[in-house]
């Protein structure tokens, strides 16, 4: 923590944060672009601590626990903002800034340490974690969008949207900015595996060697590419599709918290 990048990132992000709960309850110009303004410069400080991260271990900052957390935080910002530039919506920020704070600031919890052996290396390698971890940045913002989505569908309904209900973009906006997310969170994915299995080609001369990470990132990548064409149907479209998207994230923790789970007891063995 005693990082000036680390200090400078959680000074800019925090004040990101305010703005744009500021704007989302009086809509302003100017909290509008400082906000946006304090994300770009708080990324810009992040990538630096990034990289003085990766000179005191010695290593790629996700060659750790709490590096790859860093770097989930970075990615998520990034693919908030892309989405925010490309919808010019911006009431979505309060709700993905204290996430992006949440995991930061547990990243950075204990001091960086050498990584003496790295498990792998290479930039294939490299390619293949930074967009495996791009993808899941972007399945949690559309985990967000989702679950609001279905909160202000369900006030719409009862005719209770509130004052700050009527500062959010409208039910299809967000239905497309959810599928933007999991749009770039499926390419993300699929061309993150494909480095997986070209890496372990070179490194083990086989493409599929039956790994149940690689079973469950198959699976994820299904269930979003069937949430991409169902979104679209009418009898999915709105709050179904939302519903199922939720479900997807609830799939992703769940899957993999067991696959860890059987790892570990697998390793006891052998």
């Amino acid at each position: 923590m005693t990082n000036p990048y680390v200090i400078a990132t959680l000074v800019f992000y925090t004040a990101s944060l305010a703005l744009y709960i500021w704007n989302l309850r009086e809509p302003s110009r100017v909290a509008g672009i400082g906000a946006t303004t304090c994300l770009i410069l708080g990324l810009g400080f992040h990538y630096a601590a990034l990289l003085a991260r990766s000179r005191m271990i010695h290593a790629v900052p996700y060659d750790d626990l709490f590096g790859s957390l860093s770097l989930f935080a970075w990615l998520l910002a990034a693919t908030y903002l892309c989405l925010e530039a490309i919808h010019w919506r911006r009431a979505v920020g309060p709700f993905v800034l204290p996430i992006v704070l949440g995991v930061f600031l547990l990243s950075h919890l204990p001091e960086a340490r050498v990584i003496k052996a790295p498990p792998a290396q290479g930039p294939l390698f490299a390619f293949h974690v930074t967009l495996n971890i791009l993808a899941y940045s972007a399945f949690t913002i559309s985990f967000v969008l989702s679950i609001i989505f279905l909160v202000l569908n369900r006030r719409l309904r009862g005719h209770n949207l509130g004052i700050v209900g009527w500062r959010f973009p409208a039910l299809d906006v967000l239905d497309r900015m959810t599928r933007s997310s999991v749009l770039i969170g499926c390419v993300s994915l699929a061309a993150g595996m494909t480095a997986g299995m070209i890496w372990a080609h070179r490194l083990e001369g086989r493409y599929w060697d039956g790994d149940p990470k690689v079973i469950v990132t198959v699976l994820i990548l299904i269930v979003y590419v069937s949430y991409m064409f169902l979104s679209r149907t009418a009898a999915w479209r709105g709050a179904r599709a939302s519903a199922f998207c939720i479900l997807n994230f609830m799939f992703v923790i769940f899957s993999y918290s067991i696959v860890n789970r059987y790892l570990s007891h697998f390793h006891r063995y052998f």
